[in-house]
């Protein structure tokens, strides 16, 4: 007969499991995360629990994304998102992935960093995934690809949520709960919206924009969408554009200066870089992290332009803008030689009609019964010309 020595089986058994499977530790104070994780959860202050909690509970499958998010919050999002935001969110992203007809296709990091995350700037943090899917799912339906989804978005989303573009909006960085319950936001509103909404559905999005044109006009924000590849659209600008990489701002864009900080294109990233996000509204803030993607968008040698850029606004009031009829002729001509609609409040505050004409010339602008000559800028140069309309116009 063996004499068997009970205590010493169970310690043998124990070591056996351990070494065999690494989540299994004798050493209670052993998780399967790692040490950024670690080091995320030492800032979470009394939130600490909850965050251990989602990491805790997260299906294994998801864990990748659990310990992505939490390893790249903001410190903000670190002492106050609860356990349940957090594992509802990854549930819902792990989902979308696994059904949408690109998803297999989506790369590992991509998916993480652009598909993931809850939060693009620094909006307030809202359950936006469950009530967008359920918005953008029947407006994607049959859609193939993430550019034809994104498009069909763009251009169908925003009227159905009767969402407009506005200086009226609250704030520049609403959160998409505010943005479709007042309906009006800001480029970055817009941005973040039609963000949010590629996401519920599993179309890999970021917001991406510059703090100040080079003609110093101001700010904008716009979105890229991945698709083999980063392509931009301007949210709620699709108009009648069938394909991606279209808008008026492509030629600001061409002039963006990739090593003058202010005059750079960055895009957001969740995952945390050297670069932050230039947010103009809040330009102490730099909890949101960057790529500068301007070489994207600007020639490392810039094409010399042989034109001159008219622009005309066309207002009723200083603070109303509006669309009318802009002829441009030759000062005693009675042909037109251009001829556009101005924007009025519904697009953005630094769109304007544009005309390409020849540089240093002379030429009559004719709005409204309004009429006025002036001299075209030299080539590569760029003139804003107002007009206000005359009271009794309709």
């Amino acid at each position: 007969m063996v004499k068997c020595n009970f205590l010493a089986i169970s310690f043998c058994a124990l070591v056996l499991l351990t070494s065999v499977n690494p989540l299994l530790s004798a050493d209670s104070s052993t998780h399967w995360w790692n040490a950024d994780v670690d080091k995320a959860l030492a800032s979470a202050g009394e939130n600490r629990a909850e965050l251990q909690q989602a990491l805790e509970q997260v299906p294994a499958e998801q864990r990748k994304g659990m310990a992505f998010l939490i390893a790249n919050m903001p410190d903000q999002d670190l002492r106050e998102l609860p356990s349940s935001f957090l594992l509802t969110n990854c549930r819902l992203a792990y989902e979308t992935r696994s059904a949408a007809p690109w998803g297999k296709s989506i790369p590992e990091g991509v998916f993480l960093n652009d598909v993931l995350p809850y939060a693009n700037l620094d909006e307030e943090r809202d359950d936006w995934r469950l009530r967008l899917h359920a918005l953008s799912m029947p407006i994607i339906q049959g859609c193939k690809t993430p550019s034809t989804a994104a498009l069909k978005l763009n251009k169908e989303l925003f009227p159905q949520l009767e969402v407009k573009y506005s200086t009226s909006r609250r704030a520049p960085n609403q959160g998409p709960a505010e943005t479709m319950e007042s309906g009006v936001a800001s480029c970055t509103g817009l941005s973040i919206l039609l963000v949010d909404a590629c996401r519920a559905v599993g179309i890999p999005a970021r917001v991406v924009g510059t703090p100040l044109w080079t003609d110093k006009r101001g700010n904008h924000t716009w979105v890229e969408i991945w698709d083999d590849g980063w392509h931009f659209t301007g949210a709620c600008e699709a108009g009648d554009a069938n394909s991606l990489d279209e808008g008026w701002f492509v030629g600001d864009a061409a002039k963006a200066q990739e090593d003058v900080a202010e005059h750079a294109i960055y895009a957001a990233s969740f995952q945390k870089t050297q670069t932050p996000f230039p947010m103009v509204w809040a330009d102490k803030n730099n909890s949101v992290s960057a790529v500068n993607v301007t070489r994207s968008y600007a020639p490392k040698q810039p094409v010399e332009s042989k034109t001159a850029k008219l622009w005309v606004r066309v207002v009723r009031s200083p603070r109303e803008r509006a669309a009318v009829p802009v002829e441009i002729r030759v000062p005693d001509g009675k042909e037109p030689l251009r001829t556009g609609i101005s924007k009025d409040e519904t697009a953005d505050l630094n769109d304007y009609l544009e005309f390409d004409l020849p540089p240093g010339r002379e030429f009559a602008i004719l709005v409204a019964g309004t009429r006025r000559v002036i001299k075209s800028p030299a080539a590569g140069a760029s003139l804003l010309i107002e007009i206000q309309l005359p009271t009794d116009s309709k």
